[in-house]
């Protein structure tokens, strides 16, 4: 089992205090989504399970060991895609194969990464560069990376945030499907989003944080039943009442910020 707990953890970048006291514990299987306002350290968070920073104080594990660096036990998908623009969609999945599952044949890794761009709906684009791709095809790339090291965590940093409307909206309904196949071996997933929207759709738990500094501001369950359908959930009583929720504690923390700051004044006044 890889339950994930963030014990008591916070984070400084310099003298700021970025994170504070985050106590929070994801069962196997879970799919979070980590949402709140531009600068509250959502990403900050993510990078701590990706093991790419470490806590200022408190801890992380997974399964009970704790989190000391990158490791494969974590895919990280992020929204700038990350792939490596001299090598095929192919290649680049190959690559990871070849970390993660060191000493195969050159064929099974080849057959591998076909499977899985296949699964992503990309199976005649083996031998394409990223520069040759639209970004949702980029992104379904990332997307089919991650998953082919087959990390029982899957950490994803607004991996939609820069696609259009129907691209995000098709993205977001493989990724339920690639998470829903096999109940029994999902991964655990951390999705950041701004949306709140995205959040319900995707997640069975929301973490909402808060600014200055980042801490949890509230936890909630989401409990509508999957397979999840667009068109019906927007009309969902449950659905509006839980968007209700989470929009009134995301203003709550936003308007307690803007009421300790400066007042906005007309323009030419106090020059």
């Amino acid at each position: 089992m890889h339950e994930v707990v963030l014990n008591n953890v916070s984070y400084f970048y310099g003298t700021a205090r970025v994170l504070k006291d985050i106590i929070f514990t994801a069962e196997a299987g879970d799919f979070v989504c980590l949402l709140g306002p531009s600068g509250c350290g959502k990403s900050t968070l993510l990078r701590l399970l990706a093991g790419l920073a470490r806590p200022s104080s408190g801890e992380i594990t997974i399964g009970g060991s704790e989190i000391t660096g990158p490791g494969l036990d974590r895919g990280v998908v992020f929204q700038d895609y990350s792939l490596f623009p001299w090598m095929t969609a192919g290649q680049n999945i190959i690559l990871a194969l070849q970390q993660a599952f060191p000493g195969k044949k050159k064929s099974d890794y080849h057959e591998a990464a076909q499977g899985y761009l296949e699964m992503v709906g990309l199976g005649t684009s083996f031998a394409k560069l990223p520069g040759q791709m639209s970004g949702g095809m980029r992104q379904r790339v990332a997307i089919a990376r991650a998953f082919a090291v087959n990390a029982p965590v899957l950490l994803m940093d607004e991996p939609f945030g820069a696609l259009d409307a129907i691209t995000r909206a098709r993205l977001q309904d493989m990724l339920l499907q690639l998470w829903q196949q096999k109940e029994g071996e999902r991964k655990t997933v951390f999705f950041v989003t701004h949306d709140v929207e995205e959040a319900i759709l995707l997640a069975n738990r929301i973490v909402v944080l808060g600014l200055n500094p980042g801490s949890i501001k509230g936890a909630f369950e989401v409990n509508l039943p999957r397979p999840r359908i667009r068109q019906e959930l927007y009309h969902e009583k449950q659905f509006l009442e839980l968007r209700d929720q989470l929009v009134t504690v995301l203003h709550e923390n936003i308007l307690h910020e803007l009421d300790g700051g400066q007042t906005v004044r007309p323009l030419g006044e106090g020059i």
